[in-house]
């Protein structure tokens, strides 16, 4: 599957070259010779003799990058100053900041912020705790917790490099949800320090959501969390991926006129996201499901299974199936993958039943090529941005830790994940509602209310129960 150019790899090459030659119209050509994409062309400083133009452009990868300044300094007569990549400059002394809610201009506000006014708000606080989720930041913080196991696609690279994902999703949460978040990467990926770690920093907190932490520690983590924490915690890789697949799903269930308790659902990854994304599909009413993974179906029958794959085949796979994907595929009305790229094939999707649904989110490369997938399935969806229905969790975090955090709610449940779900879906109307828009735009501006409504009552209703 080919690559197109992407503003993830976008740079801006500051040029020199003659005023009055013909350098400039000949730029645009370099770079679509080379399969680049210029996005910006703006002249930074004009003589009569020589010009500078900044031109920024959108490539591939970094190789490819490299050849389009290549391509660009080989016009005759252009000399390159100097190359920008713009995501690095965007990341430069990081992506959020603190900043103070209250004025501090003169020695009476200093006297009610700080010492000695604020001790009367300690003492009240320590009267009675529950007030600080009233007087404190917690009431609109979250910690975004992560050991750098499992960043992305990227694997272990430990929590340094997992920080700008944090930070991003940090600011993804002050965008869509108004929510303080605080990027939290740990020195440990022993399940023991890091329990203990966020148990200890967690009264400064209104919830935890735990991020890029592999399986299948990240089981074992988040459940002794909530045992032991008065906040809520979310592992945002399991349950909002979960979240949105179910959105997404119920409403391409919509688009071919089917229903999620009659239809055959194959699985394609058994790791926190898939186990995730089949619990709350069960929850939510799914009856037929086969999962696969690298060694084939999961069933009761297979030996090695660890305690994860054992609740699997305890749960599905009511025939027994103990084929490989291929084979739980035929005859299947839905496939889900969240594991590894290309293991299906036209030829796969071909044979399953007539207006079947595709949600293939391996990333950057999808377990079916999309634009094969299309010529046999009724709806396809991915976890990528250049294609139609993006399965995307900024969709559901922000909004549901809205929820959580306004209800001031000390659990997550399934009936939260699942009010959740069905709201993000109701987003899309039934005249928008089609093959290529199951779910709406992260920036739909009634999406974080909606979801963190969903989530508000249902979290309201469990704590007047």
């Amino acid at each position: 599957m080919a690559t197109l150019p992407s503003v993830s790899y976008s740079i801006t090459v500051r040029l020199e070259l003659d005023a009055g030659g013909s350098a400039v119209g000949s730029l645009t050509n370099a770079v679509e010779q080379v399969g680049g994409m210029i996005t910006a062309l703006d002249v930074a400083a004009a003589g009569h003799e020589r010009i500078r133009i900044d031109v920024t452009c959108a490539a591939r990868d970094t190789e490819h990058a490299q050849a389009i300044v290549d391509a660009l300094g080989g016009v005759e007569g252009v000399v390159v100053h100097k190359v920008s990549d713009r995501t690095f400059l965007m990341h430069l002394g990081g992506k959020i900041e603190m900043k103070s809610k209250v004025p501090l201009r003169n020695r009476d506000e200093l006297s009610m912020a700080y010492t000695p006014g604020v001790a009367r708000v300690s003492q009240a606080i320590a009267a009675n705790k529950d007030d600080a989720r009233r007087l404190t930041i917690k009431r609109n913080s979250v910690a975004v917790v992560t050991d750098g196991s499992a960043v992305l696609g990227l694997g272990n690279i430990g929590p340094e490099a997992a920080m700008p994902v944090m930070e991003g999703k940090a600011a993804l949460f002050k965008r869509f949800a108004d929510i303080d978040a605080w990027p939290i990467a740990l020195d440990t990926q022993d399940v023991d320090e890091i329990v203990r770690t966020v148990q200890l920093i967690a009264p400064g907190f209104g919830g935890i959501n735990l991020e890029d932490i592999s399986a299948p520690r990240c089981f074992e983590v988040e459940a002794r969390l909530r045992e032991l924490l008065d906040v809520p915690v979310f592992h945002d890789d399991q349950h909002g991926t979960a979240i949105v697949v179910l959105a997404a799903l119920r409403n391409a269930l919509r688009v071919v006129n089917k229903k999620l308790s009659e239809v055959r659902i194959a699985m394609s990854g058994a790791g926190a996201a898939g186990t995730a994304i089949l619990k709350l599909l069960m929850h939510a009413g799914a009856r037929d499901v086969i999962v696969s993974d690298v060694h084939g179906a999961v069933h009761t029958g297979r030996e090695n299974l660890d305690s994860n794959l054992r609740w699997i085949a305890e749960n599905t796979n009511p025939q027994g199936y103990s084929g490989d994907l291929k084979g739980s595929v035929a005859g299947a009305d839905v496939f889900i993958g969240v594991s590894a790229p290309n293991v299906l094939s036209g030829e796969d999707i071909a044979e399953m039943n007539e207006d079947s649904i595709i949600f293939a989110l391996a990333n950057p490369d999808p377990e079916v090529d999309p634009e094969v997938a299309h010529l046999h399935a009724g709806v396809v969806a991915t976890g990528r941005s250049d294609y139609p229905n993006q399965i995307n969790n900024v969709l559901v975090f922000p909004g549901f830790f809205r929820g959580l955090l306004d209800a001031q709610s000390h659990h997550v449940t399934s009936d939260m994940m699942v009010a959740a779900a069905e709201a993000l879906a109701d987003v899309v109307t039934e005249d928008e509602l089609g093959p290529n828009y199951i779910i709406p735009s992260v920036f739909h501006s009634d999406l974080s209310h909606h979801v963190a409504t969903a989530v508000r009552e249902v979290a309201q209703r469990g704590q007047a129960e």
